[in-house]
């Protein structure tokens, strides 16, 4: 796709998606919010949500084309310390976040009022409204797109993993053996290439409904225009007597949670399943339930940002350098 002449929202596009998946997927003015570069963010009712994973399975059927395929075996990194990260064997991975597993149901029973209830969460990335990974990136491979979307290019990722630990979340996952560093200097600089969700930006871009929205058999997701969807939030919490998280965590994200219990209980929740003394509890690809601080109002983040605009600025124009170069001198979209 050549991402200078991205189509906007079709009106009659989203009308038709919303005919198609359901009268309440696609929010009023989600087109009009689009077109004039505003965000646009989702919503999730987690009462609805029955774990059915048919979300998972369209991520995976529609983003395949995206996925990394590997080259082995992995240039011998320096210092030892550095590991490679290789998920390609283990592809069918959908109990957590992989390369190849952009979305995934954290499932927490808990307690509430008498009551057990089970609560399962679709859990991908949060598409941050100042997000840390675009902000922090020493080689300008991560960005926030003006309809809210937070992607990685993976045409520039060098697979650094600065995204993955400034992520209050710890969501982008990377697999070795891929990208531009093999073409740099394989072993001393990079690591191969991180991945998220990036909300199906390319089909957002034609008009369409992001996969997991469309294939949802319970509605469990709405998407438009942050503002109302924000409205939409507070008002569902209302009427259940529920919770939302995604409003004001790291100052404010593009994916609101509404759940019938307290966040509080479904974090400690998710713990207690996973285990205090297991690493995978809270960890990389298994992403919490917590309160999170505005990151990017710490001034050391505020610092670093700062200094590595130009620094990624050079690196991308490196890598770009790097990838006409292996393509003869011709200068062609990524996607």
């Amino acid at each position: 796709m050549n991402t200078k002449n991205k189509a906007r929202f079709s009106r009659r596009a989203f009308l038709a998606a919303a005919a198609v998946g359901g009268a309440g997927l696609v929010l009023p003015g989600t087109a009009r919010a689009t077109a004039k570069g505003e965000p646009v963010a989702t919503l999730l009712d987690l009462s609805k949500c029955i774990g059915c994973e048919a979300c998972v399975l369209a991520c995976q059927e529609t983003n395949g084309h995206k996925f990394p395929e590997p080259q082995k075996p992995f240039p011998k990194m320096y210092p030892a310390r550095v590991k490679a990260e290789d998920w390609s064997e283990r592809r069918d991975t959908t109990d957590r976040l992989t390369p190849y597993n952009w979305l995934f149901i954290q499932r927490a029973t808990v307690e509430h009022q008498g009551q057990n209830l089970e609560i399962n969460i679709p859990r991908r990335c949060m598409h941050c409204q100042n997000a840390p990974c675009a902000n922090l990136c020493p080689f300008g491979a991560c960005s926030t797109q003006a309809d809210g979307i937070v992607r990685i290019d993976s045409g520039v990722c060098l697979g650094g993993a600065k995204c993955r630990q400034v992520c209050p979340w710890h969501i982008p996952q990377r697999q070795t053996g891929v990208g531009m560093y093999l073409n740099l200097m394989p072993g001393f600089a990079g690591n191969g290439v991180m991945y998220k969700c990036d909300r199906c930006f390319d089909r957002v871009a034609q008009g369409e409904l992001p996969a997991c929205i469309e294939a949802c058999p319970e509605q469990v997701q709405s998407i438009g225009p942050r503002k109302e969807i924000v409205r939409r939030a507070h008002e569902l919490a209302e009427s259940m007597g529920g919770y939302i998280y995604g409003e004001t965590e790291n100052g404010g994200t593009n994916t609101l949670y509404v759940s019938p219990v307290p966040f509080e209980a479904l974090n400690a929740a998710l713990h207690a399943e996973h285990g205090e003394n297991k690493p995978k509890a809270m960890a990389s690809g298994f992403p919490h339930l917590g309160q999170v601080a505005n990151s990017m109002a710490n001034e050391e983040n505020l610092a670093w940002a700062t200094l590595a605009a130009p620094v990624a600025g050079l690196v991308a124009g490196v890598v770009g350098l790097g990838r006409i170069l292996k393509r003869g001198g011709k200068e062609n979209d990524y996607e």
